[in-house]
């Protein structure tokens, strides 16, 4: 592999996992070389993040903010029933992937979004690929799934295969998971209020290209979406804000998903759409104005429920109102009046960022850089290697397998490609397949989900000399740990998270 050819990786692990690949190409079987071609160019692509959840969890719509426009469909129609990749292409495009491989292409809409009919034989259909000139996609491959718990068993059967459920008798994934839609390195889980079973479950079942990696905390965050429908009321120590309801809410649903997650953040996606994709308009402000001109008791009286928004006689022409409701619902609407009332003179411009700013959307992206592409080499790499090994597991040489076997190790040995060990130690923990005390588990939780030597010993912000110490102590514990009380499986993570401890030690003396 030429170093003109490397720079196209995210970083060194994922150039290592390349030069292992291509250096393993020519001593393997046909069938696997050409599994290792398709980890290559995965490597070299945008990290993959797939917008799972239930249906009717506003997964579209979030897709929708992600991307800073509204081409995802989120009414119910069969576009909605097909995983759809959103990638970065230098013309906005929409192509039909079909079941046999054939590809045709179909016009966005009116409004620049997918059509709602395509035109076509859906039962034939594998996924869509859409391509934006979108700088946001440069980056970040979107991956917008069909809602799990849906009545039709086609869709969820589509989603359980992105996730990892949809294998064929072998074990493997099938080729139309493989070849369309595996891939998907990071899960982005939308939730709603209740954490119901099949949310976790999902999220176990979760796996990158055609391995079994699960969800962690280094590749899934979850949402809680539609945080404006919460009553306060009913959350304990939320008092009458909605945002601290969501807020508490979103960490008990933290610790019931943790460690199959990083994170739970509560955000408003149909808010964070509208402000972010240009539907709120000038004219919508003004409608907005006339709304806070109207006396107390009347804004009040719309503001009490849905219905009587729409149709409650005020000054405001009904269809003015619905299309506001649509777009905004009534926390956004309400948000929107006290900025009027609070500075009169507000822009439209100032009006939208106000309402991105109660979306939470920044919270989530901010989470998006520091979970994701803050940690896509990694994330691409470890995603890889374990393509790799499966790829290898399943070629039935064992010859072969030894081959791939040896030459992973060779690489792991590598002190610059330790943080890919690391990650191994953590999904394991992370997905119960290693049992730790909790104590221990925290431990390796914290090691392995971050790049911060601070936060890596749970020392944020203190000085050099006192995490250098930390760092060799805690090395001599585990090595200590690995030979005495741990179990073989234990002892493994263990080697593992004291090399980490080690080298952390020799960087941070080093520097």
């Amino acid at each position: 592999m030429s170093t003109a050819s490397e720079q196209h990786w995210p970083g060194p692990l994922s150039a290592a996992v390349a030069r292992l690949c291509t250096g393993l190409q020519p001593q393997v079987s046909e069938q696997t070389a050409a599994g290792f071609a398709e980890v290559l160019r995965r490597l070299s692509a945008p990290l993959q993040v797939a917008v799972a959840g239930r249906i009717k969890s506003g997964k579209s719509t979030l897709v929708n903010a992600l991307i800073g426009r509204r081409v995802a469909p989120t009414d119910v129609g069969e576009c909605t029933r097909l995983v759809t990749r959103f990638q970065y292409g230098t013309v906005d495009r929409v192509e039909v992937i079909f079941r046999d491989g054939s590809k045709q292409a179909v016009p966005f809409d009116a409004d620049g979004g997918i059509p709602a009919d395509l035109g076509v034989d859906i039962d034939e259909v594998s996924h869509l690929e859409a391509y934006l000139t979108n700088a946001v996609l440069r980056d970040l491959t979107v991956i917008d799934t069909p809602g799990l718990g849906s009545l039709d068993a086609a869709s969820v059967a589509r989603t359980e295969e992105l996730l990892g459920a949809g294998k064929d008798a072998d074990g493997e994934l099938d080729p139309v998971s493989r070849n369309a839609v595996a891939g998907a390195e990071a899960v982005l889980y939308v939730v709603t209020q209740g954490v119901r079973a099949d949310d976790e479950h999902a999220l176990a079942s979760f796996t990158a290209a055609t391995a079994s990696r699960e969800a962690g905390p280094v590749n899934a965050i979850a949402v809680l979406n539609k945080a404006d429908t919460i009553e306060a009321s009913t959350v304990d120590g939320a008092g009458e804000d909605v945002w601290k309801a969501a807020s508490l809410l979103a960490e008990k649903q933290a610790e019931l998903l943790k460690p199959k997650v990083a994170d739970v953040l509560p955000v408003i996606g149909l808010l964070a759409e509208t402000a972010e994709s240009g539907a709120f308009t000038a004219n919508d402000a003004e409608a907005l104005r006339e709304l806070a001109k109207l006396d107390e008791a009347t804004r009040e009286t719309l503001l009490m429920s849905a219905d009587l928004f729409t149709s409650w006689e005020c000054d405001v022409p009904a269809g003015t109102r619905t299309r506001l409701l649509e777009r905004m619902d009534l926390y956004g609407i309400r948000s929107a009046l006290e900025a009027i009332d609070a500075d009169p003179e507000i822009t439209a411009g100032a009006l939208r960022r106000r309402l991105l700013d109660s979306s939470g959307l920044a919270s989530v992206l901010q989470r998006l850089d520091t979970v994701f592409r803050a940690r896509a080499d990694g994330i691409k790499a470890a995603a890889g290697l374990a393509s790799v090994t499966a790829l290898a597991h399943s070629s039935g040489d064992p010859g072969e397998r030894q081959r791939v076997h040896d030459a992973i190790e060779v690489l792991l040995a590598k002190p610059e490609a330790h943080q890919l060990r690391v990650l191994e130690a953590l999904t394991l923990v992370a997905a119960g397949a290693v049992t730790m005390p909790a104590d221990l588990a925290e431990e390796v939780m914290r090691v392995g989900s971050s790049t911060d030597a601070g936060e890596q010993l749970g020392l944020p912000g203190r000085h050099r000399k006192e995490l250098t110490d930390y760092a060799l102590e805690r090395a001599n514990w585990w090595r200590s740990f690995s030979s005495f009380g741990a179990t073989p499986a234990q002892s493994r993570i263990a080697h593992v998270v004291h090399r980490a401890y080690f080298l952390l030690w020799q960087q941070l003396r080093s520097g």
